[in-house]
């Protein structure tokens, strides 16, 4: 820091560290023309999808957050594996979530705080995080991100396929306007309260043209002017009591159509859907799949958060105490459980398919 300085600068600020560059990074570890392509075509399977051009579901599977890379390599590998078994009916991403949104205080994810201590290594998370992106990548598979930090995205997304923005931050002028620069598909999520006010008002101004101060790929301070994005679609998670029912669908769907929109919604299976009970993600998921069986055109996919074991863990130990493959954030359901609800949902999907919409009662 500047000694130099003017007693009323930075008054509470106890370091500065410089941090390389977004294209330092790149060229570190670069993404090959092959794998952009890749990625290329996700986006705009996604993208069609999410306008019923694809009449698959999109599937957004994997942990709470990302805090092991090896156990997540491992997942990546099972998930690929599960991913090419119910393609025709599902197009699976990877969900590969590296910040973590606090209502107070908490570990802020593995970009963030890589070594789960406190000590907030930033750069050493940023190129832990970079690399693990193209690893799983490398395996075929989509990746999506949760946006946190309006930095983050110059240092990881033309790896990215898919993002979201959190209840916490939709109502966020600033992330509405990063969306609407951002070059993948992005869900916005209701409020915790439930309310689906903010999530609708963010996608119609993540539509619209905007400009906004970030840095660019060489670090620079730089004016960023938006086209807009017009992949912006609702994600119900729940509130204060859960939204996935088809009355609460049928209310989104009108929503988003009383106000010129696309009627996209994913439904997010964990959080206030499953009244944060990890064990009840299959039922939401159940329901979800019968309301498609039952013609429900609005709904474009799921999340589920997934691990390689049930449940979550405390990071109050040390790294080297954790148990492999378990969360440290929301608790989520085990590899088998995953792997056995996804296929019998692809099944279910497959006869809709083959049969046509079962009958409404």
């Amino acid at each position: 820091m500047n000694d130099n300085r003017i007693p009323s600068q930075d008054v509470r600020i106890v370091g500065i560290d410089p941090l390389e560059s977004p294209s330092d990074l790149a060229r570190k570890y670069p993404l090959s023309k092959e794998q952009s392509s890749r990625i290329s075509e996700y986006r705009a399977t996604i993208s069609n999808i999410l306008r019923g051009i694809d009449n698959r579901l999109l599937a957004v599977v994997g942990p709470c957050s990302i805090h092991d890379p090896e156990a997540a390599l491992e997942y990546a590998d099972k998930l690929r594996k599960l991913s090419d078994q119910v393609s025709d009916v599902l197009f699976v991403v990877m969900r590969t979530y590296f910040e973590k949104p606090r209502t107070t205080v908490g570990w802020k994810g593995l970009l963030l705080d890589p070594d789960l201590n406190g000590t907030y290594d930033i750069e050493k998370g940023l190129e832990v995080a970079r690399k693990l992106l193209l690893e799983i990548s490398n395996k075929g598979l989509p990746l999506g991100c949760e946006v946190l930090d309006p930095i983050v995205p110059q240092y990881i997304d033309e790896l990215m396929s898919w993002s979201s923005i959190g209840a916490r931050t939709t109502e966020s002028q600033t992330h509405r306007n990063l969306a609407s620069g951002l070059s993948v598909p992005v869900g916005f999520k209701n409020s915790t309260s439930g309310d689906l006010t903010n999530a609708i008002n963010a996608i119609r101004s993540a539509a619209a043209p905007a400009s906004f101060i970030g840095i660019n790929k060489e670090g620079m301070t730089s004016v960023f002017r938006t086209k807009g994005n017009d992949c912006g679609h609702l994600i119900l998670r729940g509130g204060s009591v859960p939204n996935y029912y088809e009355d609460d669908v049928e209310n989104a769907r009108k929503l988003l159509e009383k106000n010129g929109m696309n009627p996209a919604i994913i439904i997010d299976c964990s959080h206030g859907n499953s009244r944060k009970d990890f064990t009840r993600q299959k039922r939401v998921l159940r329901s979800v799949i019968d309301q498609v069986a039952f013609g429900e055109r609005a709904i474009k996919g799921f999340m589920l958060e997934s691990n390689l074991f049930e449940g979550n863990q405390s990071i109050d130990c040390s790294k080297d105490e954790l148990k492999y493959g378990v969360s440290v954030t929301d608790a989520c359901i085990g590899w088998d459980e995953t792997e056995r609800i996804m296929l019998h949902s692809a099944e279910i999907l497959r006869k809709v398919r083959q049969n046509g919409p079962m009958e409404v009662l």
